[in-house]
């Protein structure tokens, strides 16, 4: 299974955020939408980086509450890693796993195009796991 399988069936919806709005905004854009990251945009609707529950935590510990009022754009993460729609299932897990990275940008040519976190990667696994449990199980059945 290819990254472009797992947007057609998640879908290709990115929630995104500016580095000027302040981290309260942000969780509460986490918040609302359920989702555990955020991409910010620049004013040309460029990537500038990904903002990720892990980051805000770790601007409370280092600011305090005072984190909450400050702009996110201190606490991106600037060097995005990122894949290709037509990298596997597989070459995800394994940067994602490598880099202890939940959520991966998907990026064709220097459009970002989906994003994918480590939940989408886990169930398309689980059902390839279970499609080929289910082949198996019926190829044994017909050689009795």
């Amino acid at each position: 299974m290819l990254v472009t399988d797992i947007l057609k069936q998640k879908g290709r919806e990115i929630v995104s955020i500016s580095a000027t709005q302040t981290t309260r905004s942000a969780a509460q854009m986490l918040a609302d939408n359920n989702i555990g990251a955020l991409v910010a945009l620049d004013p040309d609707g460029a990537p500038e980086g990904i903002l990720s529950e892990r980051d805000i935590i770790d601007g409370i510990a280092r600011h305090g509450a005072e984190a909450l009022d400050l702009q996110i754009g201190i606490f991106l993460t600037r060097s995005m890693v990122h894949c290709s729609p037509r990298d596997t299932l597989l070459d995800v897990a394994r940067t994602m796993t490598q880099r202890r990275i939940r959520h991966l940008p998907v990026v064709e040519g220097s459009q970002l195009i989906g994003l994918v976190s480590i939940g989408d990667v886990l169930k398309c696994r689980i059902s390839e796991v279970e499609l080929e449990s289910l082949v198996l199980r019926d190829v044994a059945i017909a050689l009795r």
